[in-house]
């Protein structure tokens, strides 16, 4: 990860949405000291532009086709434990907030944000800090004062697994999305029940949907 230089803060976008790129790469690029080196359109390509651009900053939304934001910013850390990575997206659930903090992510902006408090975020996470937008750190504070959600026990591979057998994906679908085996998948599988105390699939989808993981 290179320091930010003078000449300005360089940003990986990754958001499966074009319309949704195009109109935050005018806003930063406009703002002269944000230059968006490179974008992607799912959680594997943001990896590889990850390596080939070396950005200063990632943008990265969590919904995305396959593997979501959330792998994506797993394996972006994984390769490099400096990366700086904030996540823009629509979701504001506690559960996934808390997965994305705990997989790396630097700060947390929804996609209902100014487009001022995206901007400051980015230059925030650049310098090395930590930014949320304030219904973020609403949501967190109510969180730290309720009693806790049963997804709390999950990491964020659990809460990934999860989210995607709740949103229809078989087992084998999960594992080609995150490259793991369908053994380990099914193993995951077992221990997020017993870990939520769910019996069955359908529980555990109702459950998923009360967390806003999914919708049904």
């Amino acid at each position: 990860m290179s320091e930010v230089a003078a000449t300005g803060i360089s940003v990986l976008l990754v958001d499966d949405h074009p319309i949704v790129r195009q109109g935050y790469r005018r806003v930063l690029e406009s703002q002269g000291d944000l230059h968006v080196v490179a974008e992607a359109d799912n959680a594997a390509d943001a990896y590889g532009a990850f390596k080939t651009h070396d950005p200063d900053v990632v943008v990265m939304d969590i919904s995305m086709p396959g593997a979501s934001g959330l792998e994506a910013i797993r394996n972006i850390r994984a390769r490099n434990a400096r990366a700086r990575i904030l996540v823009f997206t629509m979701h504001n659930e506690a559960v996934l907030v808390k997965a994305a903090f705990s997989a790396g992510a630097s700060g947390f902006v929804t996609k209902s944000s100014a487009p001022t408090a995206v901007v400051n975020a980015i230059r925030s996470v650049a310098r090395g800090e930590r930014a949320m937008s304030d219904d973020i750190a609403h949501v967190l504070a109510e969180d730290s004062l309720s009693t806790g959600s049963a997804l709390d026990q999950l990491g964020e591979r659990e809460i990934e697994i999860l989210r995607q057998f709740a949103g229809g994906a078989t087992t084998e679908e999960i594992a080609t999305h995150l490259n793991l085996s369908v053994k380990t998948v099914q193993n995951y599988h077992y221990l997020i029940k017993t870990k939520t105390g769910t019996r069955t699939d359908a529980q555990l989808v109702r459950l998923a949907a009360s967390c806003g993981l999914t919708r049904i």
